[in-house]
């Protein structure tokens, strides 16, 4: 009934209003974009853009990795073997082999700096870039980033090359149109449009996952290419498509041009990345932390730890802090602040607000290297790394059956047991109610409990009284910091109803 009363309102106002229906639709023509505009557009773009191919030698060694499998010992086992073996040696030591595969790529320096993905090129023996005239060139490779999936090719030209230009992403709207120009299934220069579909995707391929969604066709070998403005600008590289048959279904994606622009600018002059540090490990803040942390909603990202002698040590922040912006420019997720800090200058100094208890505060603090600062790690843990003996620790165990789990004192039976650091403080976790709210919120045996409700346990006794000092308050959830394998999170374990 609803359909054809609103069918027969339509037809009442075309009967009224014809002279405005044929603006409107007017009106929408103009919105799809007219074919002359691309057709420049095209023209203009496509020789800034390449297809890059590369060649990887495959050696045939060992026995293949589809071999069955069987117990040890079983008399199939070594009859496949022999048998696998024996191919091998008819084959008469198979000479390696070559495996081509393509890609595509743009010119971001007229002295012949190009940029694709660094999947495209990962595991390559030789690299060649073919421009739009069909010229092929040898590429080196300057410099690659497989946090963010770009690299960065050289070639060398008698004359310079065109190169696009570099254009806003954050500026982008949902419905804007696109163009895509690469070399889908090696057929060479290609160019597709569509609209902006969607931003922020988070498709897990990192943990700087921030992609433009597009539904710009784009298909295999479309890889490294770019995604184009209607001024002409790269507003993205595109990266990857969602697709169960392998081909465009109208969901694909690509790094956006604000994240990509840097990584491409520091592989150019340094080699590699040198991307902003703070020095802090962090988590999400969930709906079940908001009380506990005395916020109004969830939102930013919560210190769960800060590492010594880094850069939020110095400025003063803290563990439990809730990072909420990062120099004028608001966090609302974890992500959010592992992409504002990656594409921040080493060096630089910000201000960092800080929700704290519910009070907010601003400090400054100026970052240093991630790539220094996971390599001083890296040398640490090589250097620290000892097993010591184990023996069968003594109990005494404190039960906490509102949380579904058992404590006791950091003994040093139970911190060999665990491999608990001697400089860790709090109480260890024993034992865990497979039924209880603990368990549902993955708190494990071994876990050393070293906050509740943000304020430092130094034994059993505290964590009794806070905990009933929460449940008198009327309080709902007891928010742990616990600390697994050395690395600090907060937990929010509703107490038993």
């Amino acid at each position: 009934m609803r359909a054809s009363i609103n069918l027969r309102l339509v037809r009442a106002c075309v009967a009224l209003t014809g002279l405005l229906f044929v603006t409107v639709l007017g009106s929408a023509a103009q919105a799809r974009a007219p074919e002359g505009d691309f057709a420049d557009l095209a023209e203009k773009l496509l020789p800034a853009v390449v297809n890059v191919s590369t060649t990887q030698t495959l050696v045939n060694r060992g026995l293949p990795d589809n071999m069955p499998q069987f117990p040890p010992g079983s008399p199939f086992e070594e009859f496949f073997k022999d048998f696998f073996e024996r191919q091998q040696r008819g084959q008469g030591g198979r000479p390696p082999r070559q495996v081509a595969s393509l890609g595509s790529g743009f010119i971001v320096d007229a002295r012949g700096y190009i940029v694709t993905n660094n999947h495209v090129i990962a595991d390559a023996d030789e690299v060649h870039v073919i421009l739009h005239d069909n010229t092929e060139l040898p590429a080196k490779i300057v410099g690659r980033d497989p946090e963010v999936d770009i690299a960065v090719l050289k070639v060398e030209t008698k004359e310079p090359l065109t190169a696009i230009q570099w254009g806003d992403s954050d500026k982008l709207r949902v419905g804007e149109w696109t163009l895509a120009i690469g070399n889908p299934f090696g057929l060479g220069g290609t160019v597709t449009a569509g609209i902006i579909s969607a931003r922020g995707r988070d498709i897990n391929a990192g943990r700087y996952d921030d992609f433009i969604q597009t539904d710009a066709a784009i298909n295999k070998g479309n890889s490294g290419g770019p995604l184009f403005n209607r001024n002409g600008e790269v507003i993205g590289i595109n990266t990857a498509i969602f697709s169960q048959s392998g081909g465009s279904i109208g969901i694909g994606f690509a790094v956006p041009a604000n994240l990509a622009r840097p990584v491409v600018k520091q592989l150019i002059e340094f080699g590699r990345t040198k991307r902003g540090w703070l020095g802090v490990q962090i988590q999400s803040v969930t709906d079940e932390m908001v009380e506990a942390l005395g916020l109004d909603k969830a939102r930013g990202a919560l210190v769960a730890k800060v590492v010594p002698g880094g850069p939020a040590e110095k400025a003063g922040i803290e563990s439990g802090d809730v990072i909420v912006a990062l120099d004028g420019k608001p966090i609302a997720t974890t992500n959010a602040l592992t992409r504002s800090v990656a594409e921040t200058p080493v060096g630089k100094t910000v201000n960092v607000d800080v929700l704290r208890k519910g009070k907010k505060r601003t400090v400054k603090a100026t970052l240093g290297e991630l790539e220094a600062a996971l390599a001083s790690a890296k040398a640490e843990e090589n250097a620290g790394k000892a097993n010591g003996p184990r023996s069968r620790p003594g109990r005494n165990e404190t039960d906490l059956a509102d949380l579904g789990l058992r404590i006791a004192p950091l003994t040093k039976e139970l911190r060999q047991k665990y491999d608990i650091k001697d400089d860790v403080k709090g109480v260890v976790v024993t034992d865990v109610d497979p039924d209880g709210a603990a368990a549902q919120r993955d708190v494990r045996a071994g876990d050393v409990i070293i906050e509740v409700a943000q304020s430092e346990v130094r034994n059993a006794e505290d964590v009794v009284e806070m905990i009933k000092a929460l449940k008198d308050a009327k309080r709902k959830v007891a928010l742990l910091q616990i600390q697994r394998s050395g690395e600090p999170r907060f937990v929010p374990v509703p107490f038993k109803s």
